[in-house]
């Protein structure tokens, strides 16, 4: 793991491609939703949409270790190697798209098929996550 001044540069970066990894998987979800359901009226009925129903259900995790990475870059003096080690491996696990099964890694294959925003984003954070733990992903 990079010195702290380093670390928290890379924490904060990996965050931010973490972010726009989920609102290019926001934006994918929206419109195969809206192709069944019709026309989301406004981003708030979105919003709740994305908190309530079963549709996006699959991108908790994500929106869930992205708010790990923020509490942990939010006090970053106090996290230690093991916190950010174990963060980055769980990031390392659920970005794995797999074409079987259920949950997480099978949406997540089938999105990065049909949209090229989410092949790029998820692109950057695997590159991203390859500078922190060598020889994986």
């Amino acid at each position: 793991m990079p010195e702290p001044r380093s670390r928290a540069v890379y924490l904060d970066n990996l965050f931010r491609a973490l972010l726009r990894l989920h609102k290019a998987l926001l934006d994918d979800e929206r419109i195969s939703y809206e192709r069944v359901h019709g026309r989301v009226p406004s981003n708030g009925a979105f919003l709740q949409l994305v908190l309530n129903d079963a549709w996006f259900a699959w991108l908790r995790p994500l929106s869930q270790l992205i708010a790990k990475l923020d509490e942990l870059t939010e006090t970053d003096d106090s996290s230690t190697s093991e916190d950010v080690s174990a963060l980055l491996a769980s990031a390392q696990r659920l970005l794995m798209p797999t074409e079987e099964g259920e949950g997480f890694g099978r949406q997540y294959h089938d999105v990065l098929q049909r949209s090229p925003d989410v092949v790029l984003a998820h692109a950057a954070v695997r590159a991203l996550l390859r500078q922190a733990v060598p020889n994986k992903g």
